[in-house]
């Protein structure tokens, strides 16, 4: 695939969103401060099975209808057909392993009063689990530097897509797709398709990341977040099978290491400070 990179375009940030729980629905701000970690807020929940193994909307595609809106430390959860539940952060009481992909982290646990929600939810035995200060999982050091740390996502701090990339999907596809599909922290405006592949070092407003690494796509993009179901089309996923697949799968969007903290915020530039 060419790198699509033109310095003469000014790129910015158009949106930001934090996903409170991971797999279920996301939050939009104006601004969002960075972490190491990724952004406040985005993904220190996670729900697990009784063995505590995430669970996602890959297999559990109705998680994606369970918002949480966030009210000081705590979350107000909703979902169909549930009453409304504030998820609160433990202070202290046990922890267990909570195991995200490959990594295990030793995660605290909400009450049983939690538990019970989004259990019947999901129709099984199912768990919250929280990332605190002291839950701490590293980045792939094939990507990272030593210390990097992510949250409960799927691999790396943040992930940021062009919207010109989506445009161009969407001009393929017979019915568009949202960009939530892709679940991106930041959507950037004012690119080519697919320009944020050329970079590998960026300012957004005052804060600098490392573009480490294309995201590679699954069945999770075909996954309709606002009825909970699966596109039986396959899309967008089908289609993006045509022209992004890689040795490594079919890519879309650039996940990102911050190399500093502060704020983000829509209408931010974003610098390029070296391409790849």
């Amino acid at each position: 695939m060419p790198v699509t990179y033109d310095p003469s375009m000014i790129a910015r940030v158009s949106t930001i969103h934090i996903y409170p729980i991971k797999s279920c629905a996301p939050w939009t701000r104006d601004e969002a401060v960075v972490e190491p970690r990724g952004l406040a807020g985005d993904r220190r929940w996670m729900i697990a099975d009784a063995q505590g193994r995430f669970l996602t909307a890959r297999q559990h595609p109705r998680l994606t209808l369970v918002r949480a809106e966030p009210n000081g430390e705590a979350l107000v959860l909703n979902a169909p057909g549930s009453l409304s539940l504030t998820l609160r952060p433990p202070a202290s009481g046990p922890r267990i392993e909570a195991t995200v992909w490959k990594n295990v982290v030793q995660a605290r646990t909400a009450d049983a009063a939690a538990d019970d929600w989004i259990s019947r939810f999901l129709g099984l035995p199912a768990r919250f689990v929280h990332m605190d200060a002291e839950c701490v999982r590293p980045v792939s050091p094939d990507y990272g530097r030593p210390g990097d740390e992510v949250s409960f996502a799927d691999g790396y701090p943040l992930l940021l897509i062009s919207q010109a990339a989506l445009d161009q999907l969407n001009a393929k596809l017979a019915r568009a797709v949202p960009m939530l599909r892709f679940r991106p922290s930041l959507v950037v405006t004012g690119t080519l398709p697919h320009a944020e592949d050329g970079w590998k070092h960026i300012r957004v407003g005052a804060v600098e990341f490392d573009v480490v690494k294309p995201c590679t796509r699954c069945v999770f993009t075909t996954v309709d977040f606002e009825r909970g179901e699966f596109d039986p089309s396959g899309e967008p996923l089908r289609t993006l099978t045509t022209y992004r697949r890689t040795p490594k799968g079919v890519t879309f969007g650039q996940n990102l290491i911050p190399r500093g903290t502060g704020v983000v915020r829509v209408g931010d530039a974003v610098e390029i400070l070296a391409a790849a």
